[in-house]
């Protein structure tokens, strides 16, 4: 089987892993903020608080934001699923605005005509959270330039575009935004296994963030709320937290694989030229670039529209499965999923996010993936749709 995404990991990823493992510190001890300043670095960030996923940064990020009970949370309804349950797990209710056709992100425009009816309705979000799909940036300074006008708070889902950067500028480095989450799943740029990062200039959101993944508990005297002279109190509980914190096994990776993150990243981009060159006199829609960005290449989502081709979306689907090639969709717009129809969604809704859903497939995309496994793939696409 070719999968459509898949980790790249070394003899040195192991060894720095093997330390750990041979150390007196498995949690809690110097790999995970060694990690948080590694990836702080690179995007150009003040402060990262690593956590265990990136649904869990999604989560304590509304939470640092005051996300709860009455507000409203709006994010992009081509995404995976944790980018609306976090609104969710907080309390507030969740609304989408359809994407852009051409970038598959949220759409300005939409969100424009969105927040000018909701102004006047009396239901502006408090938060919204665009999504860099595929690893292409959103239009980051539109958006922060409506979050202005309107006085909604942003958090970027970049769980697909770490190494990605707008204008020249780093995705995470947080300049149209509040704060911006990563993932590190064994499918993204860069792997801890499971975990996610929160990254943020603002140090009392850091701050913030930093006790909710650990039971809502700090140990800085400073910040303790009691302040006994007889008793010691080496930590306090100040608010409900979560046990979401990243161990060293996994930070220990993250360290060993940020080494090569722009490695991956180039190699991505050879693989995608590659796809480019050879499938580009096809009747299919290959994935836009902004001449100003520069994409992860996280994914790689060719559309097929059957007024174009000869095979519909389902069929090319089947015939790559058939081949052992792990073609897969991203995504099924959240609110078609039957949690969300029980909320009141309904088929319509996101015209433009479900025209792509019915049209998607992501093709293999990975480091690893070798030109020969690439031509196999590429091979069968010409033969069905030439």
């Amino acid at each position: 089987m070719i999968p459509y995404g898949r980790q790249d990991i070394t003899e040195e990823d192991i060894i720095e892993v093997e330390k750990v493992l041979r150390s007196d510190f498995l949690t809690q001890g110097p790999c995970v903020p060694s990690f948080e300043k590694s990836v702080a670095n690179y995007c150009g960030a003040k402060y990262a608080v690593a956590v265990n996923s990136a649904t869990s940064a999604l989560h304590v990020a509304c939470l640092a934001l005051d996300l709860g009970p009455g507000d409203i949370l709006w994010t992009s309804p081509n995404t995976f699923v944790a980018s609306a349950n976090c609104a969710l797990y907080c309390g507030a209710s969740v609304d989408f605005v359809d994407i852009d056709p051409k970038t598959y992100n949220m759409s300005t425009e939409s969100l424009s005509e969105k927040l000018s009816l909701a102004e006047k309705l009396g239901k502006l979000p408090k938060v919204v959270i665009p999504v860099h799909f595929a690893g292409q940036p959103c239009d980051m300074y539109k958006i922060h330039k409506l979050s202005k006008k309107y006085g909604f708070k942003i958090i970027e889902d970049a769980s697909h575009a770490l190494g990605s950067s707008y204008e020249k500028i780093k995705v995470g480095s947080c300049l149209y935004s509040d704060i911006t989450i990563f993932s590190f799943h064994p499918v993204k740029i860069i792997t801890t296994a499971e975990g996610g990062m929160s990254v943020t200039n603002d140090l009392d959101l850091y701050d913030k963030m930093k006790s909710l993944r650990i039971n809502g508990i700090i140990n800085d005297k400073k910040l303790m709320e009691i302040q006994p002279e007889n008793e010691i109190w080496n930590y306090q509980q100040i608010k409900l937290g979560y046990n979401f914190k990243m161990n060293d096994i996994q930070a220990a990776l993250g360290l060993s694989q940020i080494k090569r993150l722009d490695d991956f990243i180039i190699r991505r981009h050879k693989i995608a030229n590659n796809y480019f060159k050879k499938l580009k006199n096809l009747k299919i829609i290959l994935p836009f670039q902004s001449p100003g960005n520069y994409s992860s290449y996280h994914l790689f989502p060719i559309c097929i529209y059957r007024r174009e081709c000869n095979k519909t979306q389902k069929e090319i689907y089947e015939i790559l499965r058939k081949n052992h090639i792990e073609a897969n969709i991203h995504y099924i717009p959240v609110y078609l999923h039957p949690y969300y129809k029980a909320l009141k969604f309904k088929r319509g809704y996101c015209p433009n996010a479900e025209t792509y859903f019915k049209s998607t497939i992501s093709i293999p995309m990975y480091y690893g993936l070798s030109y020969e496994n690439q031509d196999k793939v590429i091979k069968i696409i010409l033969n069905e749709l030439k």
